[in-house]
C-alpha cells in the first residue's frame, strides 16, 4: 500500500510539473538581426518618466470642484502633446509593466515562480539599444535591465531598500528623491567635460522611475489625501525637469518625453489582477517627433471616459502597453528591441509619411525576424515529414511581403506600404503563437493519456482489493504478462528514439513515457478488468446510472460556475436535500437540519456581488458574526453529548474571543 501512495504522489508531481512545460515556457527567442530606420530620427535623447502605480482617472480626472490635478500635464495634453490610455496585461505588477514599457514584449509566464521580480531568461531593451542610458529610482526595478544590458552604458541610481517603507506617513519623498538626484546630475555635468560630451551625443535615455504613488497608495489607497498628494507633487516635479532639461540643451527642440506608468491599482491598494482600474494607464508623449495636440469632435471610444475627464475634445490615442517600446525607439533613432511584441502607435509620431513609412517597416522586420527564428527551432526539432508551417506565413510568402513592402516604399507609395506592413505585423504575431503552442497538442496528449491510465489503475486496484474480482494468476496468465511486458517495453523505445530523432528536452521523456507503465499496469489487470465485465449484469443498472448522471451533473456544474458563479448556489440547494432523499433525515434530525441549513446559508455567497471598486465592510462583519454563530453552536452542541475537559474548552473560548477582536 505504501508503494502505491509514493507511486501516485510520483505520477502526480509529473503532471503537475507538466503544466508549467504546456503552458509556462518562455516567448523569447534569440538570434534576431537588429532593426532600425535609415532615416534621421527627430529627436536626440529621450526622458521617459514611470509613475508607479498610477491610474489613468487619477491622472486625467478633475477633483470635485474642477481643479485638475497634474496642471503642467493637462496643458501639455491640451496644447502640445498626445495623450491617450495604456493598456497593460495581467499580472499587473511592477516587473512585467517595466518589461513591457521598455523591451516591448508581455510577462514572460516562466517567470510566475520568481513572484515577477526578476525575469529568468535576458532580453533586449531600449536602453540596451541605446547609447547612453541614466536611470533613477528603486533598486526593485532598475538593476534589471542594467543586468540584461551589453556593455556599460546603462548607469542607475538607486535609493537604499529599506527607504520603501509602506507604514511611512507619506512615500512622496521618494519621488523627491528622484527628482533632486536628476537635477544634481545635470547640475554636475557642467563641470565634468567627459560626462558633458556623453550627455550631448545623440540615442540618449534618461529614466525616471516614481515609486512613491504605488507605495503610497498601497498604505493609504489612491483616494485618499496622500495619494492625490503626490500626483500633484509627481507633475510638478515632471515640470521641473523638463525645464531644466530644456535650459541644459539650450532649447534646441531635440527631447522627447514620455510619461506613463506600469500599472493602476484598485481602489482598495492593491494590484495584480484584471480590473479596468489596473489596467488602464495615463500615457503623455510631447517633445521632438511627437505630434502636437489636436482636436477632435467625434471619438472612437464609447467608455464615457473623455466626458468624466474633461477631455472630449481632445484627441485621445490608445495603445497597448508592449507599443511604447518602439514608440520611444523611432524617437530617437535606435534599433527596436529585438523580442518587442510592440506595434508602433504612428498617431503619436509629427514626421513624414516616409519616416512613417520606414519606421512601421522595420517594425515589421523586427516581428518577422523572431518568427523566422521560432519557425527555425521548431523545424530543427521536428522530423521534417511531421513539420506543418505555419501556412500564411511559409518561406516564400515571407519573401513576397518584404519585397513587396519595400517596391511600395521605393515608389513613393507610403500609405499603401504602411497597411501593408501593418498587414504583415498581424500575420507575423499570429504566427509567433502558432509555434510557441507547437507542442502543446502533442504534450497535452500525452498528460491526458497518463492520467487517463493512472485513473483506469486506480479504479481497478480499489476494485480488486474491496470488490472480490481477485483471479488466481495462471500460466496462460504469467505468459500474457511477458508478452505484454515486451510489446510495452517496444513502445517505450519507440517514443524514446522518437523524441530523440527530435531533440527534445528531458522533461518530454518524462510526460511522454509515463504512459507506458501506467497503461502496462492496467493491461496487467486484465482478469481484473474480465471479472469486471461479468459483474456488470448483475448490478442494479439503474441505480449505476443514476449514479452516473449525479456525477456528471457536479462535474459540469463545477466547470459552468467558472464562468456562472450563481450555478454554485444551484449546487449548493441540491446538496442540501441530500438528508431528505438519503432517508439520513428521519435518522438523525438536528445533524441534518444543520447540513441543510449550512447548505442554504453557504448558497447565498455566489449570488453576492465580487469584490469591486469600493470596499464592503458589512459583509466582512456578517461573516464574522456566523463563524462566531457556528462557533457557539458546536460549542454548545460538544458540551451537552460529551462535557469537554476544562483545558480544551478553555482553549476554545479564548479562540472566539480572539476572532471577536479582530
Amino acid at each position: 500500500m505504501m508503494t502505491f501512495f509514493i507511486v501516485g504522489l510520483i505520477v502526480h508531481v509529473v503532471f503537475f510539473l507538466s503544466i508549467f512545460d504546456i503552458y509556462f515556457t518562455s516567448p523569447l527567442v534569440h538570434g534576431m538581426t537588429p532593426q532600425h530606420v535609415p532615416l534621421a530620427p527627430p529627436a536626440k535623447r529621450l526622458v521617459l518618466f514611470v509613475a508607479d502605480g498610477l491610474r489613468a482617472d487619477s491622472l486625467f480626472k478633475p477633483d470635485d470642484n474642477g481643479t485638475v490635478r497634474a496642471p503642467y500635464l493637462r496643458s501639455v495634453i491640451e496644447e502640445s502633446g498626445t495623450w491617450g490610455v495604456s493598456h497593460t496585461r495581467v499580472p499587473t505588477e511592477s516587473r512585467p509593466g517595466h518589461v513591457a514599457l521598455i523591451a516591448g514584449f508581455y510577462e514572460d509566464v516562466s517567470a510566475v515562480a520568481k513572484g515577477w521580480k526578476e525575469n529568468p531568461v535576458e532580453f533586449d531593451s531600449v536602453f540596451n539599444e541605446s547609447r547612453h542610458s541614466w536611470c533613477w529610482g528603486s533598486p526593485d526595478i532598475l538593476p534589471m535591465f542594467a543586468k540584461g544590458a551589453t556593455g556599460d552604458h546603462v548607469y542607475t541610481h538607486t535609493y537604499p531598500p529599506e527607504r520603501e517603507d509602506f507604514a511611512s506617513t507619506d512615500a512622496s519623498r521618494l519621488d523627491t528623491w528622484v527628482f533632486d538626484e536628476v537635477k544634481n546630475f545635470l547640475s554636475g555635468a557642467k563641470s565634468n567635460e567627459t560626462l558633458l560630451n556623453m550627455l550631448h551625443e545623440g540615442q540618449n535615455v534618461f529614466f525616471l522611475h516614481l515609486l512613491g504613488l504605488d507605495t503610497n497608495g498601497h498604505a493609504h489607497r489612491p483616494m485618499s489625501k496622500e495619494y492625490l498628494e503626490n500626483i500633484g507633487l509627481v507633475d510638478a516635479g515632471v515640470a521641473e525637469i523638463v525645464t531644466m532639461m530644456d535650459n541644459f540643451y539650450g532649447h534646441d527642440r531635440k527631447t522627447a518625453y514620455v510619461f506613463t506608468s506600469d500599472h493602476g491599482m484598485t481602489n482598495w491598494g492593491s494590484h495584480g489582477a484584471g480590473h479596468p482600474s489596473e489596467t488602464l494607464t495615463p500615457l503623455v508623449a510631447w517633445g521632438a517627433g511627437v505630434q502636437t495636440a489636436q482636436r477632435e469632435s467625434s471619438h472612437k471610444y464609447d467608455d464615457n471616459y473623455l466626458k468624466e475627464w474633461g477631455l472630449d475634445t481632445s484627441r485621445r490615442v490608445d495603445v497597448n502597453q508592449a507599443d511604447i517600446a518602439p514608440l520611444m525607439s523611432s524617437l530617437i533613432g535606435v534599433p527596436f528591441p529585438l523580442n518587442s511584441v510592440g506595434v508602433l502607435p504612428l498617431n503619436y509620431l509629427n514626421n513624414s509619411q516616409h519616416f512613417k513609412a520606414e519606421s512601421v517597416y522595420a517594425n515589421a522586420i523586427q516581428i518577422l525576424e523572431q518568427f523566422r527564428v521560432k519557425m527555425a527551432q521548431k523545424k530543427e526539432t521536428t522530423i521534417s515529414f511531421l513539420f506543418t508551417s505555419y501556412q500564411p506565413l511559409t518561406e516564400s510568402k515571407q519573401m513576397d511581403f518584404v519585397r513587396n513592402a519595400r517596391n511600395l516604399i521605393q515608389k513613393g507609395q507610403f500609405d499603401d506600404a504602411i497597411h501593408y506592413c501593418e498587414d504583415l505585423i498581424v500575420q507575423a504575431m499570429e504566427g509567433l503563437s502558432y509555434y510557441h503552442r507547437y507542442d502543446r497538442v502533442f504534450l497535452g496528449s500525452s498528460v491526458v493519456l497518463g492520467f487517463i491510465g493512472w485513473t483506469s489503475y486506480v479504479v481497478l486496484f480499489i476494485l480488486k482489493t474491496h470488490a472480490s474480482l481477485r483471479k488466481p494468476p495462471t500460466n496462460t496468465h504469467m505468459v500474457t504478462e511477458r508478452s505484454l511486458g515486451q510489446m510495452f517495453l517496444c513502445i517505450g523505445l519507440l517514443v524514446a528514439l522518437f523524441l530523440l530523432v527530435q531533440s527534445s528536452p528531458w522533461t518530454y521523456y518524462i510526460y511522454c513515457l509515463l504512459p507506458v507503465p501506467v497503461w502496462f499496469s492496467v493491461m496487467r489487470e486484465f482478469e481484473t478488468l474480465v471479472g469486471l465485465v461479468r459483474a456488470i449484469p448483475s448490478l442494479p443498472l439503474s441505480k449505476c446510472f443514476g449514479y452516473f448522471l449525479l456525477v456528471t451533473f457536479g462535474i459540469e456544474l463545477l466547470v459552468v460556475s467558472f464562468f456562472y458563479r450563481a450555478m454554485l448556489t444551484l449546487g449548493l440547494l441540491v446538496l442540501a436535500l441530500w438528508p431528505v432523499v438519503s432517508g439520513l433525515y428521519t435518522k438523525a434530525k438536528f445533524r441534518s437540519l444543520s447540513w441543510i441549513l449550512s447548505c442554504l446559508f453557504l448558497a447565498v455567497f455566489p449570488l453576492l456581488p465580487v469584490v469591486g471598486r469600493e470596499p464592503d465592510v458589512n459583509y466582512v462583519i456578517c461573516a464574522g458574526v456566523l463563524t462566531l454563530f457556528n462557533s457557539s453552536s458546536y460549542l454548545w452542541s460538544s458540551w451537552r453529548r460529551s462535557p469537554l475537559i476544562r483545558r480544551d474548552r478553555q482553549l476554545f473560548i479564548c479562540q472566539e474571543c480572539l476572532f471577536s477582536i479582530q
